[in-house]
């Protein structure tokens, strides 16, 4: 790719303030205010770039060591937000922390899950907390730890829950088993947790056989669409960061599972990253981090509930919570980056910190959120009045 042509894509951002350098030492001014990062290349990008997809080329050039910059990541973020629209005809629309649809049978989303979360339970545990939990932690206090933040999270999503000593409970999408766990031996219930990685689940059962919950807890290597009503009944059901992998078109039969699954008047917590609208969002993520995901928008879950008569009882946003555990998972890798790059490589270890930045900058400076939806089958008139008693210690 030429500089002309380089240039040609800044100019295309309308709003904004950067510097642009260039490998022969020239620098170019974007914007009418003082600059607020500066992007520099160390060479001319690959013949490959393609102009009409720049997220997805520029990423990859970043993988590479192609290029760099100076400044806050969040203010790249900021840019690219700013001026989607100036890009759209380019077929550039969404956010970096996007997910691009999908249509998969059940044989590819395990292969989807897989590619991620399969990498290894030895690389997740360099750099997330001693729970091993991957989905936005609860910081009650501004100093708390990630590991505390963590369990904070699972507390404020069991307490929410309600449960009751013998109650059977269903996690889809357990990850490494720790909420399952502590609702076991915090509340009595009885635990199913599913997910579809091997490693998760190795780990997840390991966990449990170590605590000796295994009449308790019951973890399965399976698909939630396999679970029957036949077999299986629960009083609550809760997802934590699984809704995400689950596909636009695929999220009716998600609710069609949980409707089936669960008691009248039971309920469902379900934990998920919303964007503000619908739309596809930039391949790079898709083809590199989350391949067969799809990020829903609020109004396209909440105006679904009707149809399975869920009755929305609480909605929360952490997003900045969000932004907050990404930082911490950043800081953790940054310490832990040359056991990465002796498990895979230089170019993996800056994949993974652009996907770690670009998801905590996505969540402070665009309508990337994430809430925390409960809603029970059919009417519940045995629940609490109000739902203040959620923030009481």
């Amino acid at each position: 790719m030429t500089k002309d042509m380089m240039k040609d894509l800044f100019e295309r951002f309308k709003v904004g303030n950067f510097t642009v350098t260039f490998w022969d030492g020239e620098v170019c001014r974007y914007g009418q205010s003082p600059p607020v990062v500066n992007i520099i290349f160390k060479k001319p990008l690959s013949s490959t770039f393609n102009p009409d997809n720049p997220l997805l080329s520029l990423g990859e050039a970043y993988m590479e060591g192609d290029w760099d910059f100076t400044g806050e990541f969040e203010e790249i973020i900021r840019i690219i937000e700013e001026n989607k629209d100036q890009l759209k005809p380019a077929g550039i629309t969404g956010k970096l922390t996007g997910l691009f649809q999908t249509v998969a049978g059940k044989r590819k989303q395990k292969q989807n899950i897989e590619h991620h979360y399969d990498l290894g339970n030895d690389f997740f545990s360099l750099w997330l907390d001693e729970t091993l939990s991957y989905s936005c932690a609860y910081f009650k206090q501004p100093d708390d730890s990630l590991y505390q933040a963590q369990i904070n999270k699972i507390d404020h999503i069991l307490k929410k829950l309600q449960l009751k000593p013998g109650e059977r409970l269903l996690d889809i999408g357990c990850g490494w088993g720790w909420l399952v766990i502590r609702a076991a031996q915090q509340y009595g219930v009885r635990a199913l947790g599913i997910t579809l990685s091997d490693q998760q689940y190795e780990g997840a059962r390991q966990r449990v056989r170590e605590l000796g919950l295994d009449g308790q807890v019951d973890i399965q290597l399976a698909n939630y669409l396999d679970l029957s009503e036949r077999d299986y009944q629960f009083d609550k059901i809760v997802s934590v960061g699984m809704f995400e992998h689950v596909g636009k078109d695929n999220i009716p039969s998600y609710m069609d599972r949980v409707n089936n699954l669960l008691v009248p008047g039971g309920l469902s917590l379900l934990h998920t990253i919303t964007g503000m609208t619908e739309e596809p969002v930039n391949a790079w993520i898709e083809k590199y981090i989350f391949p067969g995901g799809y990020i829903p928008s609020l109004r396209e879950i909440i105006g679904l509930l009707p149809e399975y008569r869920f009755h929305l009882l609480h909605a929360e946003s952490l997003r900045l919570h969000y932004a907050k555990t990404l930082d911490h998972w950043y800081a953790n890798f940054t310490r832990c980056c040359e056991k990465v790059r002796e498990k895979f490589d230089e170019r993996f270890v800056r994949m993974w910190g652009l996907y770690l930045r670009g998801c905590a900058a996505s969540f402070r400076v665009s309508g990337l959120d994430i809430y925390q939806l409960l809603f029970s089958k059919g009417l519940n008139n045995s629940l609490p009045m109000e739902y203040s008693f959620i923030y009481r210690d």
